[in-house]
């Protein structure tokens, strides 16, 4: 029984060593506790301050992870805190909002649709629009159509009804040379005038632009392009080469499914704009649904008719500062019959390439007469450097009635 008490008594001896100041303060009434006081001293710590203690290093592990949880519980409540304050926030403005309509008269003025058109410059991109492209009447009306949303959304805003951006995204089908491009052109600056896009500047891109050529160099380059084209439109150029059914492992699906995520999640900030042959891409849209979901502007250009490409050499004439010689228009159109009977026939660009043409052989014809013959002793006078002539264009008609056939599509 002594013996028992004794090792008691040495155990309690020993433990009181490690125990904090506080404790053996509580047990001050108690000899065993009393006989063994803090060897650091009255009122000193007996936190771990560092030595040779081989768990120096988890001491600090510890320390440190609680003052991580720490910060991040803060973090926590304080995110909490504003979703909150958020919440109330919206649901404030909400009731303000629904008071303000219930308070407002139906008459209340909202200004003048022509008021919007002029002061936000759609009106004058519209001018532009008619001014630079001949025909496409039922583009022109599509395009207004979509002016006129913007327009009168921006209205409603402006009085404080709800609103959401409407799906931008385009599709451009037709033939090359039918405008597309200017369209695209005209429809950013449109955008950026209503406040639906930052910057209205349009980025043209093909499969090549887009697409790699090894694991992992697709992703790079469309994100490249896409960084460009933000704040503005992105059109892609005939946009069903991005797909190869044949090839199931072909980069250009990683492109597409990119594309994709940035229409739905980006919309606010790029407007996508495909184009394309009109039956290569309902082909294209029937293998991607997704991408003919998130359209919702569908753009058919027709072609042009040889009337219309006769004005369009006019306005390319009038804008390089050029006089076409009344006598020259038939046989331009006569020359334009010919051609649109050939292969590889582009519309406005066949136009523009017979422009560049005639503007060539009346270089050619008023070097010879007066640099060569001395005619009027070589001064030529500013008409002479403005003039097409019918001449000029026969020299077109010409190679194309004359060549051989399987030279005349070169002609």
């Amino acid at each position: 029984m002594k013996l028992a008490v004794c090792l008691s008594a040495l155990c309690i001896s020993s433990a009181s060593a490690f125990v904090p100041s506080s404790f053996g303060a509580s047990r001050a009434s108690t000899s065993l506790y009393s006989s063994n006081q803090n060897p650091f001293g009255a009122g000193q710590s007996l936190e771990y301050t560092g030595g040779d203690d081989p768990n120096n290093k988890n001491y600090v592990k510890l320390a440190d992870a609680l003052n991580v949880a720490d910060t991040e519980r803060r973090k926590a409540e304080e995110e909490a805190l504003a979703r909150e304050r958020a919440a109330e926030m919206r649901r404030e403005e909400r009731l303000r909002k629904i008071q303000y309509m219930a308070d407002m008269p139906d008459d209340q003025p909202a200004g003048t649709v022509d008021e919007f058109m002029f002061k936000e410059g759609v009106q004058d991109q519209l001018d532009k629009l008619d001014n630079d492209l001949v025909g496409l009447v039922p583009v022109k009306k599509r395009v207004k159509e979509i002016a006129a949303l913007l327009v009168l959304d921006k209205m409603r805003r402006k009085l404080g009804f709800e609103t959401s951006v409407p799906s931008l995204h385009m599709s451009f089908t037709g033939a090359p040379g039918t405008g597309k491009t200017t369209v695209a052109v005209r429809m950013g600056q449109i955008l950026a005038k209503m406040g639906y896009s930052r910057r209205g500047h349009v980025v043209l891109a093909t499969r090549d632009d887009l697409v790699g050529q090894y694991v992992g160099h697709t992703a790079p380059k469309t994100k490249e392009m896409i960084k460009k084209a933000m704040g503005g439109l992105l059109l892609v150029d005939e946009a069903y080469y991005l797909y190869n059914a044949a090839n199931d492992r072909d980069y250009g699906q990683e492109c597409i499914e990119i594309l994709l995520n940035v229409m739905e999640n980006n919309q606010d900030d790029l407007v996508v704009a495909v184009a394309g042959y009109k039956d290569r891409m309902d082909k294209f849209f029937s293998y991607i649904p997704g991408m003919m979901s998130r359209i919702g502007n569908h753009i058919d250009f027709p072609n042009y008719n040889s009337d219309e490409l006769v004005k369009i050499s006019s306005v390319m004439a009038r804008d390089l500062e050029y006089d076409i010689d009344p006598n020259a228009y038939p046989v331009f159109q006569h020359y334009i019959e010919e051609r649109m009977q050939l292969p590889y026939f582009s519309n406005a660009r066949t136009v523009r390439n017979a422009m560049d043409r005639a503007r060539m052989n009346s270089a050619i014809r008023t070097f010879e007469r007066f640099a060569i013959n001395g005619e009027n002793g070589g001064m030529c006078t500013v008409e002479d450097l403005r003039s097409i002539q019918a001449a000029d264009f026969q020299v077109l008609l010409d190679d194309i009635l004359n060549a051989d056939t399987d030279k005349r599509i070169f002609a």
